[in-house]
């Protein structure tokens, strides 16, 4: 039997903060679970979802992992809206031209700091063809 993905869960020093900023970025619900912990997703779908938990801690590092997301719409207007939301940009990256699929993309910081990128259907390839 194989494993699945229940939840990637966020440490947070405002996890109630944060879970709204990431349910208006992915128009999704928040559900507080627990006491200062925050479950954001969509009950209709199988997507998945977020998990936003306090923590005493501040995060101090690099993440190791992040999350990406798409737009099916204009790159910059997407980065507009997150920056809006409390997002702050970081950089737009492009891969070199010599890959098989070369991307572009922008980095950005959630209100805590943690990193994640921000791609659309137009600039990304090779994922659906």
């Amino acid at each position: 039997m194989a494993a699945s993905i229940l939840a990637v869960v966020v440490d947070c020093v405002d996890a109630s903060a944060q879970a709204r900023f990431w349910a208006a970025a992915l128009d999704r619900l928040v559900i507080e679970r627990n006491p200062r912990e925050y479950r954001v997703g969509d009950p209709a779908t199988d997507a998945t979802v977020l998990y936003f938990m306090d923590v005493p801690e501040p995060n101090v590092t690099k993440n190791r992992l992040h999350i990406d997301v798409i737009t099916d719409g204009d790159l910059a207007i997407e980065v507009d809206r997150l920056h809006v939301l409390g997002a702050a940009l970081t950089e737009y990256r492009t891969d070199a031209s010599t890959l098989t699929n070369p991307d572009r993309w922008a980095v950005m910081t959630d209100p805590e700091g943690n990193e994640f990128c921000v791609t659309s259907t137009s600039t990304l390839s090779g994922w659906f063809d």
